[in-house]
């Protein structure tokens, strides 16, 4: 029988990433950007109803651990996810419902 070989340092990346998504908000960001593909933070924050600030950290916590992506359009920054693993992650959880 061959042994498997693990990969720490992939698996310290993930667990960086799920770390990263392991809040409400930041799940609920993800499932909105699953759904519309790219929104500015202005519609993400209307959408939950949640002041511009919180919309800004968590937003950032996720850019940050390489999970969103962004891209400036005028004065508007559009976010958007990076890899669409994500949506399978968020496909996941909601079965965990």
């Amino acid at each position: 029988m061959k042994k498997a070989h693990i990969d720490i340092e992939k698996l310290e990346k993930a667990a960086s990433k799920l770390r990263a998504m392991a809040h409400p908000m930041r799940i609920a960001i993800v499932d909105l950007l699953t759904a519309n593909k790219k929104l500015t933070v202005t519609e993400i924050y209307n959408k939950l109803s949640i002041e511009q600030a919180t919309a800004s950290h968590h937003l950032n916590i996720l850019k940050n651990k390489g999970l969103l992506e962004s891209k400036r359009d005028g004065k508007m920054i559009l976010y958007s996810l990076k890899n669409d693993a994500l949506t399978r992650l968020v496909d996941c959880i909601n079965c965990c419902n």
